[in-house]
């Protein structure tokens, strides 16, 4: 089960929702540069039942982890929005993100409508959950795969509609605390550091953050060679509009052609020290996700590894 899937199951099938709490709003108090800790929130999949909420919250905490997907949630539910909430902040996890993945450039006129529109609850339910963002991929106008790769996913006129639905999205939620943010992508925009700078400066709205993703920015073995230097770049620039990331990793496949493939993380060619000594030193705290593992086995092992790695920093 990928984290698109267990998402639609679990978090996702909020895609009717309010707002989480702006950066700004999270961000820790001004502290002696002495005593500032430096620490990540790490969340993964959680499978427990989600029927008493706070048990649910609580096997988060049982599990050391200190950030979550979103729970199965729709918008009109208010009292379950306002339990989750409780049970979530009384055990001090983050809700990282809603995800509503489906594409917001859809040829059809109709599925693209209705894409957006539950993109717009997305972000409504996220901001209702405290939730630090709402996450999507830009879109793709691949008539096959939804979210697959076409030359003119990095078009001007892609450019500007990307630009005209996430104004417009947030201006009609309003959203006081959580960010509308969207995942950094290997054949679409945003695919690197500057076409997400370019993006920020365009769509020109203090909601609208960056969702980090490095493993999805590795598209090249110019890239795939050097993870350092490209992590390095990306919080120089984007460091500040970072809401949220995703943990995962890559690995080269050696045959006739360029085969890159996700692994568990910290076995693969990202600089996990780099990317979480970077991470750890933003103030305001962006959760760590990992993503796209089988089962709770593999979650567990790679909050394991990661942890072992944030030890030799330390974090």
């Amino acid at each position: 089960m990928n984290r698109r899937e267990f998402l639609k199951i679990s978090a996702a099938a909020a895609l009717a929702s309010g707002l989480p709490a702006s950066l700004s709003a999270q961000t820790p108090s001004p502290q002696p540069a002495s005593t500032v800790e430096s620490r990540i929130r790490l969340g993964a999949p959680v499978y427990h039942s989600q029927d008493d909420i706070e048990l649910y919250a609580r096997e988060h905490r049982r599990l050391a982890y200190r950030a979550a997907y979103s729970p199965n949630v729709r918008l009109q539910d208010t009292d379950r929005i306002a339990a989750i909430r409780k049970a979530f902040q009384k055990e001090d996890v983050q809700i990282a993100e809603v995800g509503v993945w489906n594409n917001l450039m859809d040829l059809d006129s109709e599925r693209r409508k209705e894409n957006r529109r539950r993109m717009v609850e997305g972000l409504a339910l996220a901001d209702a959950l405290g939730a630090r963002c709402v996450v999507n991929v830009a879109g793709s106008l691949n008539p096959q795969a939804w979210s697959g790769p076409h030359k003119d996913n990095f078009g001007s006129d892609f450019f500007d509609a990307v630009v005209e639905y996430s104004r417009a999205m947030i201006d009609e939620v309003k959203p006081k605390t959580t960010f509308f943010s969207l995942e950094i992508m290997g054949w679409s925009i945003p695919h690197n550091p500057d076409s997400y700078l370019k993006l920020i400066r365009a769509v020109d709205r203090k909601q609208f953050g960056v969702h980090f993703d490095p493993t999805n920015m590795i598209n090249s073995v110019e890239k795939i060679f050097d993870t350092t230097t490209l992590l390095n770049e990306a919080f120089d620039k984007l460091g500040k509009y970072i809401v949220s990331c995703h943990a995962k990793d890559i690995a080269w496949v050696v045959e006739n052609q360029v085969h890159f493939v996700e692994v568990m993380p910290t076995t693969g060619e990202l600089d996990y020290r780099t990317f979480l000594k970077r991470l750890a030193a933003l103030p305001q705290e962006p959760p760590l996700m990992i993503e796209h593992l089988a089962n709770e086995a593999q979650y567990l092992e790679a909050a394991d590894r990661i942890r072992k790695v944030m030890k030799e920093i330390p974090v």
